[in-house]
């Protein structure tokens, strides 16, 4: 694609233990159809890590986030400020892009007013999908789900993991939040609260790209009744906090619409082709979720809201 701007690739990690995905990932990327300009690998606190990196890919760039800000957020943030290119896509670590993932992914980006684009995630399970696991919550593994647009079009916001941004925009705003995110087995939806600040900022708008494609794992950890339970649970409390953060009471308006809509069709649908299995567990995820989110309204109404930090690790 060569009338297609340049892109970086930036990818977050820390584990040493996911070392076979990384370089999957990493390997995915070489394979892409799209080239990208430069593949940036950002460690979070691990210089072992970063020394077997370096000395396996001598052509991907590999940085250090040794700063204060740990996580996902941080992470990614300094990736990005190595970019020199008008795009920039990251990818996580535990997945593999399809080979025409950054084609896809940077194509909408001829439109001026796209500040950003994201594409589908399809879940490989390492262990069999449980029998009880609506469609419809897809979001809790870091997958696509029902509901989701089929095509391209317009949405509030994309997942950081398959994600395209103008480099511009994103400096713009200070990348990723470095308060709020994920840390440890803390999540937050820093993903979210970027595409907005950003489509804000830039006066425009994300694009869901369906066709641009990751193969996303999700261990056997992920496949319990308790990780669905306490992923809910986050995903309350995680959005209560950033719609306090944004100071836009309206910023919930796709979660009101999941809950008054899809939903309850999908639970009308699963009673009578008698899936009872998976509407209680609906009914549990969409109960948990409640109970974070009223746990999140009663802390900030406590305490205020949170302020964000917005500039980004590694930056000058």
């Amino acid at each position: 694609m060569p009338d297609s701007p340049a892109v970086t690739v930036a990818l977050a990690c820390h584990n040493a233990d996911r070392l076979p995905s990384i370089r999957a990932a990493i390997d995915s990327v070489h394979r892409q159809s799209h080239r990208p300009a430069d593949i940036v690998v950002a460690v979070d606190h691990n210089a072992a890590l970063s020394a077997v990196l370096r000395a396996e890919f001598r052509s991907v760039v590999v940085v250090d986030n040794d700063g204060a800000n740990r996580g996902a957020s941080g992470t990614r943030n300094v990736a990005a400020a190595r970019a020199r290119t008008p795009l920039i896509a990251f990818l996580d670590d535990d997945e593999i892009a399809a080979p025409t993932w950054l084609e896809r992914l940077v194509a909408p980006f001829h439109d001026p007013s796209v500040v950003g684009t994201g594409g589908r995630y399809r879940p490989v399970w390492n262990r069999r999908r449980p029998f009880w696991f609506p469609d419809e919550f897809g979001w809790v593994v870091g997958a696509h789900h029902r509901g989701m647009p089929t095509t391209a079009a317009r949405v509030r916001n994309v997942w950081a993991g398959s994600m395209a941004v103008r480099h511009d925009v994103f400096r713009s705003v200070g990348g990723f939040r470095t308060d709020f995110g994920k840390v440890g087995d803390v999540s937050r939806p820093e993903d979210t609260d970027l595409c907005i600040r950003m489509a804000a900022a830039g006066r425009g708008h994300w694009l869901f790209v369906p066709q641009s494609i990751v193969d996303h794992e999700v261990p056997p950890s992920r496949a319990t009744l308790r990780y669905f339970a306490g992923r809910c649970y986050a995903e309350g409390v995680g959005k209560i906090e950033m719609r306090a953060a944004l100071g836009d009471g309206d910023a919930l308006g796709d979660e009101r619409t999941y809950v008054t809509r899809t939903i309850p069709l999908a639970l009308a649908r699963n009673i009578a082709t008698g899936r009872l299995d998976r509407a209680a567990t609906m009914a549990l995820g969409i109960a948990c979720a409640a109970a974070g989110a009223a746990s999140a309204s009663w802390a900030t109404k406590r305490t205020g809201a949170p302020r964000p930090r917005t500039r980004m690790s590694g930056s000058a």
